[in-house]
This record gives structure tokens, C-alpha cells and sequence, in this order.
């Protein structure tokens, strides 16, 4: 796993983190969780692929 990978899961599970916390506190906000599922694609296809 290289380190923009790593970088890329790390940021992940923070946005996830934060994005709960608002949710919690200020009610929830479909593009904030849009933006995380598309987070996490991206770093599911980093993930997925092969390193050149």
C-alpha cells in the first residue's frame, strides 16, 4: 500500500469521524454525506488498483 494510499484511508475514517459529530450536533446534511461515499469510492479504487 503506498503512502497517498494510506493518506487517503486516514482521511477516510477523519471525515467520517467529523461528518458524525455534525450530524450529532447540528442535524443531518446530504452533501456531507454525498461527499463521503464519494470519499470513500475514491479511496476504494486507490485501494483496488494496481501501483505503476
Amino acid at each position: 500500500m503506498s503512502g497517498a494510499t494510506k493518506t487517503m484511508g486516514v482521511l477516510t475514517v477523519i471525515s467520517l469521524v467529523l461528518i458524525t459529530g455534525y450530524t450529532v450536533a447540528l442535524g443531518s446534511n446530504g452533501w456531507l454525506w454525498f461527499a463521503w461515499v464519494v470519499l470513500g469510492l475514491v479511496t476504494l479504487g486507490m485501494l483496488t488498483s494496481k501501483p505503476t
